[in-house]
C-alpha cells in the first residue's frame, strides 16, 4: 500500500496503481479530466504508463461547459 494526496486528502492504494487505475476507481470519465501529477499535467496517453508511489501528489480537476 501506498499514501498519496488526492485533492488535497491522503488516501491509501494498492502498490503498482497507475494513473488510469486510479480514475477507474473513482469513476471518472478521462475525457472530462485534466491530471496534474507532481506539479505537472500528464497527457492522456500516459495514465496507463504513469505508476503512483508513496507521497505522489495528484490533482484531478474536471471540465464543466456553460456560457
Amino acid at each position: 500500500m501506498a499514501k498519496i494526496q488526492l485533492n488535497g486528502k491522503k488516501v491509501l492504494i494498492k502498490s503498482k496503481y497507475s494513473l488510469l487505475d486510479l480514475l477507474k476507481k473513482y469513476r471518472l470519465n478521462n475525457k472530462k479530466i485534466a491530471v496534474e501529477y507532481n506539479g505537472i499535467i500528464i497527457p492522456k496517453v500516459n495514465y496507463k504508463k504513469k505508476y503512483l508511489k508513496e507521497n505522489d501528489k495528484v490533482e484531478i480537476v474536471h471540465f464543466i461547459g456553460g456560457g
